[in-house]
């Protein structure tokens, strides 16, 4: 058994060459042809992916991406066999809260780079000092700069126990647990994983699903039944059953072509972001979105992270052990929060509605998540 603790300082540095071959691969794309008048119903218009293709070849700058993401401290330490990968970013406040953040598919924590500043240092961005957190964000195994894992089983529930190996490691006794997409689903494991150090959860989207069970549906009102509407699409979910059946199949192609990773990932900014804006990049700032699908890119996990659909498919819908740890839920316009739903396994304290903002909360509403965030972990310090 490896018992290597080690913590070592990480930067990211992708090769030269990398970025040659991408933009080679770009400008070599063999364009697939298209229906006219059909919009996005079939899935990403190639006429769009061209343009978008086109700007991250000759417009996106990598190397400023790169250098926003290194501004924060990074490392990475082994935690059961995979090699993990982490910001952890100390707040000036010596009373700071720890938090650990937790992002999903098809995100990264590219996702985090506008909330951790007011997370860290509140008082420089117009908060009360005593909110500070020091910040936690790791990237889950299989994804960017913690893959590919080389095993099966990293389901969600391993994940949510390596992030209590990790923040133990960190020195972290006491601290909170913060996520959205997957990570929605991690920090609550997390809790019920380390429930002596869990001081609270707070989610962006849901918390819990539903059961179908008619009983639990009869007292909801149109607005909440509308939400889990959602879980019966079939047309939204396409994406899932893939990664969760075939993962390895779906990879020749995104690991293979730059523009199929990115139609692959742009599809769910256009589908899960502020229903109110009609493309990706009026929601998230294409740059970021770009930032997000490059770190896929350059460390080849399009496999690897799809592979958490695959290791987790056997607990989706599985009824969860009662969390008595205070519970927090963000619902963005278009998630599926709906808090009858999430009362029934967690102690739900806090439930905020927003009329702006989305999935990708923390790139589309960062000022409106880190109040709430604030808010719901206030009282628990």
């Amino acid at each position: 058994m490896n018992n290597d603790a080690r913590i070592r300082p990480f930067r990211i540095d992708i090769p030269q060459a990398q970025l040659d071959d991408l933009h080679a691969r770009l400008a070599a794309t063999r364009w697939p042809d298209e229906l006219p008048g059909v919009g996005w119903s079939y899935g990403v218009p190639t006429s769009y992916a061209r343009t978008l293709a086109e700007y991250w070849r000759t417009g996106f700058d990598w190397r400023a991406a790169e250098a926003r993401l290194n501004a924060f401290p990074q490392f990475t330490t082994p935690i059961d066999g995979q090699n993990i990968h982490f910001l952890h970013v100390r707040s000036p406040e010596p009373d700071a809260l720890p938090l650990i953040i937790t992002h999903g598919w098809p995100g990264s924590i590219a996702e985090f780079m506008n909330v951790i500043g007011p997370l860290t240092d509140p008082a420089a961005h117009g908060g009360d000092r005593s909110d500070a957190f020091h910040v936690v964000a790791p990237s889950i195994p299989g994804f960017g700069f913690s893959g590919p894992t080389t095993e099966t089983g990293w389901d969600l529930e391993r994940v949510a126990r390596a992030w209590a190996r990790l923040m133990d490691r960190l020195g972290y006794r006491r601290y909170g647990a913060q996520g959205g997409d997957s990570g929605s689903v991690i920090s609550p494991m997390l809790g019920r994983a380390a429930p002596e150090n869990v001081v609270g959860v707070h989610v962006n989207g849901a918390l819990g699903f539903p059961t179908g069970d008619p009983a639990e549906l009869a007292e909801l009102t149109p607005a909440e039944l509308a939400r889990l509407d959602q879980y019966q699409d079939q047309d939204r979910a396409g994406y899932a059953i893939i990664q969760a059946t075939r993962p390895q199949t779906l990879a020749f192609g995104l690991h293979d072509s730059p523009a199929g990773q990115l139609a692959w990932i742009v599809e769910k900014f256009k589908e899960w972001t502020d229903p109110a804006r009609d493309l990706p990049e009026d929601a998230v700032d294409r740059d970021e979105l770009l930032t997000d699908v490059s770190i896929y890119w350059f460390t080849g996990t399009a496999a690897s992270a799809a592979r958490l659909y695959k290791e987790g498919q056997k607990g989706w819908g599985a009824v969860a052990e009662y969390s008595a740890l205070p519970h927090g839920v963000a619902v963005f316009p278009g998630d599926g929060g709906v808090r009858r739903i999430a009362e029934r396994e967690h102690h739900v304290v806090h439930w905020s509605e927003f009329d702006r903002g989305g999935h990708f909360a923390a790139m589309e509403a960062p000022e409106l998540l880190v109040e709430d965030i604030r808010a719901f972990f206030r009282p628990l310090r």
